[in-house]
């Protein structure tokens, strides 16, 4: 048999530099193009004004006192603050902890304690949310220090606290107020820690999202995400006359390691539509800034697509792009290519703690390589598939993914036990996903573990019926899950999204399914839904689903019930 095993092999090697110098090196190369458009904030700055404030960030960082290999939280939107924070920290020797800004109290709490954040970095709010009222409530001590001095009971770690904006709050430094604080000696010590730091220093973590137990805290190094941002751009084909619409949030992955270090590796531009995703703000950014590359989850293109305004909108410039953060149906990737100009659109895939890109398809790969599978391995990572055994099986045979290779994070931070759980003593990462490989290496994603359901002793895997389903022609989105059952262990159950105007009933689309997919695999529920619970970066809560309709059918949540 040709196993299931596959390689990146390409003629670019690894990067083995810091983002400091990467960063550096782009800055004395593309000075004077454009790197960072903020449209809500009117930021424009070209890639020599981004270095003077990114070195005056870093210069002031290091004269509060902080050192190499302390913690820097970032607990805000998408926003020019952001990414002079995720520079100037990897260029200070900082860990950059990136805060999902749908956090609350006891999700910050754990945050900030858990990797033990000697800083934060805030805005004030976020559309319901109060940043600041929260942390106040965490650490009521803030009110009455003096700033870069907090000595909070709840929070034992963290001192320095810095805010976004021009109001001045008790406790707290003013973010611009920080790019001042640099003397001539903590410049000094910048240009200094610019050979001290070494490639395969921990520089970001990034929280799981927690799905069984306590969030992970996944730590990377320089070498981890820069090489995974420069060889994702690269399979773009990336260059320095690209803008690049990053609507997605820069705290994932997707915004900040394929987005924004994609972007400085290639000297491209960053342009960034709103605070967060908004349809209609990411199109008018396209259209204005005349991107060539739009990235997005599903969701995301979906809504641009719907948009009732869509066509008014000049999209010609767009060239290729991203889709990535979830499954995508194959009808949606057929209208972002027809209707949005993307041709060279690419499929990625990957996890937080892969840094996070495995696979992609290629922008000159067909058209039904790109809707049908994630493409191939990327360049210097392997990856097997194996059956639950550990052994490799063949090409065509289902399995667990496992990865190794230069993208495999560090380890959870300070948690040896689950980084055992997850990488084993071989290196793979275990990623928990069911893939085939075919003869030409090409994957395709066919579940998650844990989403696989048994109905009466038969394996069902929601991926398959959601393609299926996608074919009804009043059917826009659908999520497939297993609820218990007393008879069969576990039923199908369907939630749908209808396209507008129309109207469906669960008989006729358990109709659609008879003598076309397996019995066992037509919904037993039905239910038509105006919109799915999602995290913020667009992933669909499946278990949030399954809850409801146990809820629902009174039945238990124990998939042993």
């Amino acid at each position: 048999m040709t196993p299931s095993f596959v390689h990146g092999r390409d003629a670019a090697p690894l990067r083995y530099e810091t983002i400091g110098q990467a960063f550096d090196a782009t800055a004395a190369a593309w000075g004077m193009r454009d790197a960072l458009i903020v449209r809500h904030q009117n930021v424009r700055w070209t890639y020599g004004e981004l270095k003077q404030r990114v070195d005056r960030l870093a210069a002031g960082l290091l004269a509060l006192g902080l050192k190499p290999g302390d913690r820097i939280g970032i607990w805000a939107p998408n926003c020019s603050e952001w990414t002079l924070t995720q520079f100037a920290s990897a260029k200070a020797g900082l860990i950059l902890v990136n805060m999902n800004p749908a956090y609350r109290l006891s999700e910050l709490e754990f945050s900030l304690n858990k990797v033990g954040c000697r800083a934060l970095v805030l805005a004030e709010r976020f559309k319901d949310n109060e940043f600041l009222g929260a942390l106040r409530a965490l650490a009521p001590e803030l009110d009455s220090c003096a700033p870069n001095a907090l000595r909070a009971a709840r929070l034992p770690h963290l001192q320095s606290v810095i805010r976004l904006g021009s109001h001045d709050t008790p406790g707290c430094l003013n973010f611009d107020a920080v790019m001042q604080l640099g003397r001539p000696e903590d410049h000094a010590r910048l240009e200094a820690l610019s050979n001290e730091l070494q490639p395969d220093d921990a520089i970001n973590i990034q929280f799981t999202s927690g799905t069984t137990g306590l969030p992970k805290g996944a730590t990377l190094s320089h070498f981890n995400i820069l090489n995974n941002g420069y060889f994702v751009a690269r399979a773009l084909r990336l260059h320095e006359r690209d803008r690049m619409c990053i609507p997605v949030p820069l705290y994932h992955c997707l915004g900040m390691v394929m987005g924004n270090l994609g972007c400085m590796t290639h000297g491209a531009a960053m342009v960034y539509p709103a605070e967060w995703f908004d349809a209609r703000l990411t199109l008018e950014a396209v259209a204005a800034e005349r991107c060539s590359v739009l990235y997005g989850v599903p969701t995301m293109f979906i809504a641009e697509l719907e948009h009732p305004e869509f066509s008014s909108y000049d999209l010609t410039s767009l060239r290729t792009g991203i889709m990535a953060g979830a499954p995508c149906p194959i009808e949606v990737m057929k209208r972002v290519i027809r209707d949005m100009h993307m041709e060279q659109v690419t499929i990625a895939y990957g996890m937080t703690e892969t840094s996070p890109v495995s696979f992609q398809s290629s922008t000159d790969d067909s058209i039904e390589r790109r809707v049908s599978t994630v493409g191939r391995i990327h360049p210097h990572l392997q990856v097997k598939v194996v059956d639950p055994q550990g052994r490799v099986v063949a090409r065509g045979s289902q399995g667990e993914l496992l990865t190794r290779g230069y993208s495999v994070m560090k380890g959870y931070w300070q948690d040896p036990e689950r980084t055992r759980e997850a990488v084993d003593e071989a290196g793979w990462m275990h990623t928990g996903d069911l893939a085939t490989l075919d003869e030409e290496g090409y994957c395709n994603i066919t579940g998650r573990l844990k989403d696989m359901l048994i109905r009466g002793g038969e394996n069902v895997f929601p991926r398959e019926i959601e393609e299926f389903l996608y074919r009804h022609p009043k059917v826009q989105a659908v999520q497939v899950f297993g609820v218990p059952d007393q008879k069969y262990g576990e039923e199908v159950c369907a939630w749908m999204q209808l396209k507008p105007g129309t109207t469906v009933t669960e008989d006729e689309i358990r109709e659609f399914c008879r003598g076309q997919i397996a019995h066992y695999k037509i919904p037993r529920y039905v239910r038509f839904v105006s919109e799915f619970p999602m995290t913020v970066t667009g992933k669909v809560q499946k278990f949030v689903m399954r809850e409801q309709m146990c809820q629902e059918l009174a039945v238990s949540a124990d998939r042993t019930a």
